[in-house]
């Protein structure tokens, strides 16, 4: 039997997750009836946004955050969410309800142009409203060890070409970046900015810690993360010095620490880039101090 690849993403085997329902256009179905058309603006060009939010404890985290967040990408890219931000709010707690969940539970919020009249490019082509979907799982995360990255070719590119501050559905860039990590051994792809900088991995934020500080990128071409917001914001509240500025490979390969933020694995250490051992090899002190901080806030968030 094949070994589980090692992801940022890994998570328990839940079989409850095999019943789930699933939210499709204002109806919840069993998954194995939640569909959307051939047609549809998200398969055919990945032409939509999404968001990824955690359920902690029977409170959306960062609610708020995330749909700011989606409305804004919606904006920029001239997509009718078709509803304000409290019909989704509605149907996210309307599909939780649905499936009994409380706690450890990830839900992917996505809003695509529509289905289209014929199977081409042009915008114009959508023209029976969007397409919303909201897939709810049992999810606890789960990291046998520290994540190793792989530095690659593929870069955060300028926001004139796809800006990678939106959380769209075209994630190829991405997913290329992944394979390229994958073939050279590593786990997730380390990814850096038009400049050289480093920036950023295929699916999270990315930190370092050098001497107790704590470094990430600039911002310019990363997707702004609200876990990577959390964590700068809880630095300087608890006395970590933290700074948001351009790093090189070398300043990366030197750290004592390094480790990544997302919604789904809030904090996850890093033991090598490009074969480099960081630090010890595991999680150290200021990431074992950033992460029980971040899991305080959660709790606070859910006022447990």
């Amino acid at each position: 039997m094949p070994t589980e690849p090692v992801t940022t993403h890994a998570a328990e085997e839940d079989p409850r997750n095999r019943h789930i329902r699933i939210w499709v256009n204002g109806r919840i179905v069993p998954r194995a009836e939640a569909v959307v058309s051939v047609y549809d603006s998200g398969f055919l060009l990945g032409d939509g946004v999404w968001e990824g939010i955690r359920l902690h404890k029977g409170r959306w985290m960062f609610l708020d955050e995330h749909l700011d967040r989606l409305f804004e990408a919606a904006r920029a890219i001239d997509l009718d969410i078709g509803t304000d931000r409290h019909g989704l709010a509605a149907a996210l707690e309307e599909t939780r309800a649905a499936n009994d969940m409380r706690t450890d539970v990830h839900a992917r919020l996505m809003v695509t142009r529509g289905v289209k009249s014929r199977p081409f490019q042009h915008p114009s082509l959508s023209r029976s409203g969007p397409t919303t979907v909201i897939i709810m799982e049992h999810s606890r995360p789960t990291l046998p060890r520290p994540v190793r990255l792989a530095t690659v070719p593929h870069i955060r590119g300028l926001p004139m070409s796809q800006d990678p501050k939106l959380n769209t559905h075209s994630k190829l860039n991405c997913i290329l970046a992944g394979i390229a990590a994958e073939k050279a051994g590593a786990d997730e792809a380390l990814m850096l900015d038009v400049h050289g900088f480093v920036n950023t991995t295929n699916s999270c934020n990315f930190f370092i810690v050098r001497k107790g500080e704590v470094w990430t990128s600039t911002g310019d071409y990363c997707l702004n993360g609200i876990t990577r917001g959390k964590v700068i914001a809880l630095c300087r509240e608890h006395g970590i010095p933290v700074q948001a500025r351009n790093f090189s490979l070398v300043e990366a390969y030197g750290a004592d620490e390094a480790f990544l933020t997302g919604t789904f694995g809030a904090t996850t250490p890093v033991s090598e880039i490009d074969g480099r051992p960081i630090g010890g090899g595991g999680m150290g002190p200021v990431t074992r101090r950033i992460r029980e901080l971040y899991h305080e806030l959660l709790d606070q968030e859910a006022g447990a």
